[in-house]
């Protein structure tokens, strides 16, 4: 599926959004009594040892996703699903400072015919306006910063939120988006477990 669109790979920003956990899933909380916690507020040693959760975007709708641990170690699959990187699309972003920068994250559909559930091994990608795309209009970025030169994060493209893939990738084919592949280091394993 990811195959089908034209993606980038910039090492040097995969390795520096994973140090400064760009997405959200390189720190993980201890096990307390609290129950999981989102990925976003945990730093420090505990980072990338337990579970944690973070919420995601499918077909327009905000489902929790968690996560057993922050990196997969097993060979990974030649086809992954897509853990779109996008600009927030409420007021209330599913990543947010002080711990990373303001942001949303985009999964495939969930399959109907499991009932609100699935596992699923993903890819890392930023989506970013191109050039293209803002000098048209088309794509409203989000300027981020993560240490160095701000990204230009994509919010909308053509007027529509991003949250879902099919018009992530309609955007990408389109070329108003550049989707930035993060690399081997960013692959992860995601269980929605229900809306």
């Amino acid at each position: 599926m990811i195959n089908r669109f034209r993606s980038m790979t910039l090492a040097g920003i995969a390795a520096m959004a994973l140090a400064l956990t760009a997405f959200g899933l390189a720190t993980a909380p201890a096990a307390t009594g609290a129950g999981l916690r989102n990925c976003v507020d945990v730093t420090g040693p505990q980072s990338g040892r337990v579970g944690c959760y973070e919420l995601v975007w499918a077909n327009g709708i905000e489902y929790r996703m968690t996560f057993s641990n922050t990196r997969f170690s097993g060979s990974a699959p030649q086809e992954l699903d897509a853990f779109y990187v996008v600009g927030a699309q409420t007021d209330r972003p599913q990543g947010a400072p002080p711990n990373t920068f303001a942001h949303d994250h985009v999964v495939r559909d969930v399959p109907q015919q499991n009932h609100g559930q699935y596992t699923t091994k993903l890819q890392g990608f930023f989506v970013l306006c191109s050039g293209q795309g803002i000098v048209s209009g088309a794509c409203v970025p989000s300027w981020s910063s993560l240490g160095g030169d701000p990204l230009p994060f994509a919010t909308t493209v053509n007027g529509q939120p991003l949250t879902s893939t099919s018009v992530v990738e309609s955007a990408a084919s389109a070329g108003d988006v550049a989707l930035v592949n993060l690399g081997p280091g960013a692959v992860i394993v995601g269980t929605i477990s229900g809306h």
